[in-house]
């Protein structure tokens, strides 16, 4: 809405609040009230303008929910958790009022706060746990290699796009795989995975690839 007049953008700001109504009330009852909140903190970090607060969310939220249908995806999905009755109403009302993004699907028992999803096109999270401030791209897929096994991804792991990783492994704390990249086996914390089959390649490595 840049380059319209005050009046529009007001109007603009008060309708896509109003349709985030029911996110925003979620948000102030959900018991997942807090990892939502460092869910925000990350991806309004990540994105500019500065960093949320549990104080005062409704703004950052709201502009998170219209303009990102990534982050919504992982907003109902927090709150997805929740067994009382009414929010399981109000999270179907928040649906239809902003969709999730159909072709990211998110299969995973426990994901640490700060998940930040960039472009989440054709993208599964089906891990069997994710750690904190993880970042994954679009078209990635995390899953399974048979009927019972799927990674865990440990904190502050980036998976680039297009990577597939699967099977019963275990992605350390700070790893990155890079794009494209199929990774079977183990990635050590700190270290980064490029290929197919991935290799493990040191960090200066991968930087002097880059």
């Amino acid at each position: 809405m840049e380059g319209y007049p005050d009046s529009s953008q007001t109007v603009y700001r008060a309708l896509r609040s109003a349709r985030a109504c029911f996110h925003a009330w979620l948000f102030r009852v959900s018991s997942e009230r807090e990892i939502i909140g460092k869910d925000i903190d990350r991806w309004t970090e990540v994105l500019g303008g500065g960093r949320g607060s549990l104080a005062a969310p409704k703004g950052g939220l709201v502009r998170l929910i219209a303009r990102y249908p990534e982050f919504r995806t992982l907003f109902h999905y927090r709150v997805a958790k929740e067994r009382r009755l009414g929010i399981k109403v109000l999270l179907e009302l928040a649906k239809r009022c902003y969709r999730p993004l159909e072709s990211l699907y998110i299969e995973t028992p426990s994901i640490g706060p700060g998940l930040f999803i960039q472009h989440g096109f054709s993208t599964i999270i089906a891990a069997k746990s994710l750690g904190e401030n993880c970042w994954v791209n679009q078209q990635v897929t995390i899953g399974f290699s048979s009927v019972d096994d799927c990674p865990t991804l440990g904190n502050n792991v980036s998976i680039k796009a297009g990577a597939i990783v699967i099977g019963d492994i275990m992605i350390g704390d700070g790893a990155v795989v890079g794009a494209g990249a199929v990774v079977v086996k183990d990635v050590p914390p700190g270290s980064t995975a490029i290929g197919v089959p991935a290799r493990i390649i040191d960090r200066g490595a991968a930087k002097t690839a880059e």
